[in-house]
């Protein structure tokens, strides 16, 4: 795993650190990803949860805790939990500190079950949110019927927002949307400062992209300093 922080600029803190898979010598995601099967999904959905919680706990990680996690890996959300939980209490890592985030690589199946999922995560106290908000299968219908705590809004409405107009508008539209209906939007992949100046304007706080850090490879980064606002 690496650890890729979510920055606060309203108070100044590490809001959170994202799990992001690697391999065993810091290789892509996207190697890992392309070996996963529809016989191996499951083990390796679990796998990826033990051991973004054993690695926060080994490093000591005091933000919330972000794992992906893939809709179609779950087949029972009461079964699939068990693990998760064993292994939080286990590090004596607080649920209340961990956020999951519906990632799609592959479309949602079952729409009803992906509801209960979440439903089930956040009554035992996991946070939720809605990765790449806006791209692929991710729209608002999909907003209305998850109600999660927070979204991603995806990083091709984040480049050079600073020079479109349009993009302006749509991530406006999205920053009222989520006030109405209590959600917090994070905005992901901030490259420039001009980007994130722009995005602080239209009310956002929360904040993720190489502009402040690159996934860490085993460790983490907790210095906002780095943060070059």
């Amino acid at each position: 795993m690496a650890f890729q922080p979510i920055v606060n600029l309203a108070d100044g803190n590490i809001f959170a650190q994202e799990a992001l898979v690697r391999g065993m010598n810091n290789e892509s995601a996207i190697s890992i990803l392309e070996q996963v099967t529809d016989e191996n999904l499951y083990r390796f959905d679990q796998a990826c949860r033990v051991q973004a919680i054993q690695l926060a706990a080994e490093l000591d990680i005091q933000s919330i805790l972000s794992i992906n996690f893939l809709p179609n890996a779950v087949y029972h959300p009461e079964f699939c939990l068990h693990t998760t939980l064993e292994t939080a209490e286990q590090c004596n890592f607080p649920i209340s500190r961990i956020l999951f985030e519906l990632t799609e690589v592959e479309k949602v199946i079952d729409y009803a079950h992906v509801q209960s999922i979440i439903k089930h995560y956040q009554k035992l106290g996991f946070r939720t949110a809605l990765d790449d908000f806006g791209a692929g299968y991710s729209g608002f219908n999909f907003l209305a019927d998850f109600r999660p705590d927070f979204i991603k809004i995806d990083m091709a409405l984040i480049r050079n927002i600073d020079k479109d107009k349009a993009r302006q508008a749509i991530v406006r539209g999205i920053v009222q949307v989520c006030r109405d209906l209590a959600i917090e939007p994070i905005a992901e992949g901030i490259e420039t400062g001009l980007e994130l100046d722009v995005l602080r304007e239209l009310g956002l706080q929360l904040f993720q992209g190489y502009y402040f850090a690159k996934p860490s490879f085993r460790s983490v980064i907790t210095d906002l300093s780095l943060a070059r606002s």
